[in-house]
């Protein structure tokens, strides 16, 4: 049995495809980075502290969006698709939550290696250095990912057309095309 290769013009269009996704998350991900170093940075400036790691947020926004999208070509995070919409929501953001803490540490290790630091100190300093800080930057990761991927879960649900067209169609025009919508 022959396996299926994809024609050149499906290959274009999957490329194509993905590197939307890509781009999507990754905008996504970096304005949602951008605003943790942006409280970051404010914070810090009142106590006198002047720090601007803009390019930081948007080479992390899109390192972890292609971990994201390599790990759905791998399926990982698929575990619960065929239960309520809650627990693979739950799931895929608890597993990049872990997938972005690794990368944290490897980033750190690196970046502690070029400045001639101990791998150990970059480490314990993730997240700010404290304990509390490491917990508070966790759960904000994590409420970053949980809409996203409950947009992804709801997407594969209704198609991704119609989620799409409900969130940026205007709600009269919808109306006109309601029969249409329920048929896709």
């Amino acid at each position: 049995m022959k396996a299926h290769l994809p024609s050149k013009a499906e290959a274009q269009a999957r490329a194509a495809h993905e590197m939307k996704e890509l781009i999507i998350l990754t905008a996504y991900l970096c304005v949602a980075f951008g605003a943790i170093l942006f409280f970051k940075a404010a914070v810090l400036q009142g106590v006198g502290i002047y720090m601007a790691p803009w390019g930081l947020a948007i080479i992390k926004a899109f390192l972890v969006a292609k971990f994201i999208l390599m790990a759905r070509v791998t399926r990982i995070g698929e575990r619960f698709q065929a239960r309520p919409l809650i627990w693979p929501t739950l799931y895929k953001s608890a597993i990049f939550l872990v997938v972005v803490w690794v990368l944290t540490v490897i980033e750190e290790a690196i970046i502690a290696l070029l400045h001639g630091r101990s791998i150990m100190e970059a480490i314990t300093s993730i997240g700010g250095g404290t304990l509390m800080q490491l917990v508070a930057a966790l759960v904000l990761v994590f409420m970053i990912f949980f809409p996203y991927f409950a947009i992804e879960s709801l997407g594969e649900v209704m198609g991704e057309h119609t989620l799409f067209r409900l969130f940026f169609v205007e709600r009269r025009k919808l109306r006109t095309e309601e029969p249409a919508i329920r048929q896709s």
